[in-house]
């Protein structure tokens, strides 16, 4: 498959370029989905937990095999299409668009700050859907970590709930930053995803806490990328969508309050002679002990 025929079905296809987000074309866009979906995901975690949590105490977790195995590689694969596509439909639009913008914005900025009266139509808001929908499939690590460890965590509850309904947020309201927090979050997914199924076929662990740091990575992104949009809609004239632009700085933090009191525990966890590392974007946490070979 060539260069130009990966271009045309990642940012030229009919399909892509004739996105529109709207009730009557896109499956999930409802308001009832996205609150019924969550409600859902969060009763048959609850309730999976409950159930498992009545057995006897000594009974070890449910083996999986090779399932989350399977998850971790379809869930790199995934996001690196993702990355793959957004960065070529945002070329693309900005190569269309810029005609429009240019006297005002840069390439970067319009990254971070949409126009004012931006549509939720088009290649880049096809991904965004894409990326909406990849949640979804994200959800499913929270089932296999109940099942393997028996345990379950509000932090990983919440943050799976929030990160759909902020993906729901930013094709809903045209939401500026989503571009660039795509970007990134798709490019950390990738790499992680990838560890996970590295590890999870018996290949070697990194010697520090790779999908720890992966987090932090992220987290540090979108953190800058924020007060970004903050001084572009007051410097530049407004940036579109910035009411949901503010709810979503405001989960962000919470997050981020969330991650940092983790953060703290686990190197409190470090001095006791373990070190517990939780997955991107507030997946299942596990016990994983680092290992380096003795040279």
């Amino acid at each position: 498959m060539t260069a130009t025929t990966i271009t045309y079905y990642l940012s030229e296809h009919p399909a892509v370029v004739g996105f529109r987000w709207s009730n009557a074309q896109s499956w999930g866009s409802t308001w009832f989905f996205l609150f019924a979906s969550i409600a859902l995901y969060l009763a048959l975690a609850s309730i999976l937990h409950l159930l498992l949590s009545l057995l006897p105490s000594r009974s070890r977790g449910i083996p999986l095999g090779p399932i989350p195995a399977v998850h971790s590689l379809l869930m790199s694969l995934t996001s690196a299409v993702i990355f793959a596509g957004i960065l070529l439909s945002s070329a693309a639009e900005i190569r269309e668009t810029r005609w429009f913008w240019r006297r005002s914005k840069t390439p970067f900025q319009w990254l971070l700050c949409f126009p004012l009266g931006t549509r939720p139509s088009g290649r880049v808001f096809f991904w965004s859907y894409i990326f909406y929908l990849s949640r979804f499939i994200h959800m499913f690590r929270t089932f296999f970590a109940i099942l393997r460890s028996r345990k379950l965590t509000f932090f990983h509850l919440f943050n799976n709930s929030i990160l759909t309904f902020m993906s729901f947020m930013w094709l809903e309201f045209s939401q500026s930053f989503q571009v660039l927090a795509i970007l990134f979050t798709t490019l950390v997914y990738s790499v992680a995803y990838g560890y996970r199924f590295w590890t999870a076929i018996g290949l070697p662990r990194a010697c520090f806490p790779f999908v720890l740091n992966c987090q932090v990575v992220l987290l540090g992104c979108n953190l800058v990328c924020h007060v970004g949009v903050l001084l572009l809609h007051f410097l530049k004239g407004g940036c579109n969508g910035i009411g949901a632009w503010l709810c979503n700085s405001v989960l962000n933090g919470v997050i981020l309050l969330l991650f940092l009191k983790f953060y703290v525990k686990m190197h409190l966890a470090n001095r006791k002679g373990r070190r517990r590392i939780t997955t991107v974007a507030g997946e299942a946490e596990v016990e994983e002990t680092t290992r380096c070979k003795n040279k």
